[in-house]
């Protein structure tokens, strides 16, 4: 993704999302207590898919998480594969 995205973290609600071109992506999760996210939804609508945008929300969320000291469950497939991606990337490096 070229431009840089503006993404909010909608704390209440419990969300991270951006608008592009008039559209809203989000990623949703839940506070399970006891220092645990269950990231269970992301979505980009059909006009904004394959630009990184999943992956924008995804980082952010994810780093809210190390941040405040949270253990991620990915219920959502997307968030599970980029967990996946990362953790192979970081033992690649190593």
């Amino acid at each position: 993704m070229s431009e840089a995205l503006s993404i909010h973290h909608d704390q209440a609600g419990h969300q991270f999302e951006t608008n592009v071109d008039g559209h809203r992506a989000y990623l949703t999760y839940m506070d399970l207590g006891k220092q645990t996210l269950d990231i269970y939804r992301t979505f980009v609508p059909n006009a904004l898919r394959g630009r990184g945008i999943a992956a924008a929300l995804t980082e952010q969320a994810l780093k809210y998480a190390e941040d405040m000291g949270y253990t991620v469950i990915p219920s959502c497939s997307y968030v599970e594969r980029y967990m996946e991606r990362q953790q192979k990337h970081a033992t690649n490096k190593a």
